[in-house]
């Protein structure tokens, strides 16, 4: 007997689904989310599998290019990576891997409030706002009371932190303190907004400040360039990552918001996305949030061209690779393919 196309469709859905480990689904639901396919379920699976194989025993990713060079930010990005697929320390096909991520990171915390492995390649600051964003995203999920008490203990450490180590001009560079530049400027923006999102305080005018730093770098095209002294060369990654930004600052209708969306949306069309300059993915990442929070006729536009040219580039390993190395370029891609599931706050609309 032939099974209808409906039938083999819904219980493909299903096989894919009961794989990835996602156990939320009923028959009176849409079996997935707009936009996600059997096809990139499965895919997921196969990069948070990579991503499992490859974690070393203390919770980092030491041992590889990318985790070597930026173990923090690279065990924060894997592990949101987990957490947006729905686990968490103590649930999920992932558990595990959340748990051990989480250890990992909240041992590397400095008694100065810095998260970070040794120098980080010179650049602290990114493994630090990663850090406090993957902390602070898991720490509403964390039901152990000894590991929870930690946790909030960083978490506030890192707030001060990044507060104190601003620029006089509201931004952040690789060293707190050290200047502004911004893309590390955005990462301590996101890591400041899940820290609130988990019901942490940050100090006043912190946010506002760095809101301020973003339109001073705006740029005659509606974008946002490298530095506030860089010049007026708009970065694309970087714009996008500021729509993000803003998005979180509840900055959905400010003209710089508009002007970046704007700018980044006709980049898109004019193919500007697929440009190969050693930042493809995080290009993606930020612009897949942007168009996320930005509605449905954004993400509709962009959604489905995406997430099919990151199933083709993935290798047979489970592993993405490109610009970092295979732990950053795989976390990535990951996240973006599952921001539909709506598992973290950080990422939704």
């Amino acid at each position: 007997m032939s099974i209808p196309l409906s039938r083999r469709r819904l219980l493909a859905g299903l096989a894919a689904a009961s794989a990835a480990g996602w156990g939320r689904l009923s028959w009176g639901d849409d079996l997935l989310p707009k936009h996600i396919t059997p096809e990139s379920v499965n895919s997921v699976k196969k990069g948070l599998d990579f991503l499992t194989k490859t974690q070393a025993n203390d919770g980092s990713w030491h041992g590889h290019s990318d985790g070597d060079t930026y173990p923090v930010a690279m065990a924060a990005l894997a592990g949101m990576a987990f957490l947006a697929n729905g686990s968490t320390s103590t649930r999920g096909a992932y558990a595990d891997q959340v748990r051990r991520a989480t250890s990992y990171i909240v041992s590397r915390a400095q008694s100065t409030g810095l998260i970070a492995e040794g120098e980080e390649q010179g650049h602290p600051m990114y493994g630090h706002g990663f850090g406090m964003m993957f902390l602070a995203s898991a720490y509403g999920m964390e039901t152990r009371p000894e590991v929870r008490k930690k946790m909030e203990s960083v978490i506030k450490q890192a707030i001060q932190l990044t507060s104190t180590g601003q620029s006089n001009l509201g931004g952040w560079t690789y060293y707190p303190g050290g200047g502004d530049e911004g893309s590390v400027t955005v990462t301590q923006m996101q890591g400041l907004r899940a820290a609130h999102n988990a019901g942490f305080s940050i100090p006043k005018g912190t946010i506002e400040g760095a809101t301020r730093y973003l339109e001073m770098c705006k740029t005659p095209e509606g974008g946002i360039r490298y530095s506030y002294h860089s010049g007026s060369d708009t970065r694309l990654p970087i714009t996008a990552a500021a729509v993000c930004c803003l998005y979180s600052a509840g900055e959905y209708e400010s003209p710089l918001a508009e002007s970046c969306m704007n700018y980044v949306m006709q980049q898109f069309k004019g193919n500007r996305s697929e440009f190969q300059s050693g930042h493809y993915f995080y290009l993606h990442l930020y612009a897949s949030l942007a168009f996320y929070q930005a509605g449905d006729e954004y993400w509709d536009a962009y959604f489905p061209k995406a997430r099919d040219n990151l199933l083709k580039q993935q290798q047979a390993d489970g592993a993405w690779q490109a610009e970092v190395g295979h732990v950053f370029s795989t976390s990535l891609a990951c996240i973006l393919l599952q921001l539909p599931y709506k598992y973290l706050p950080i990422y939704q609309r």
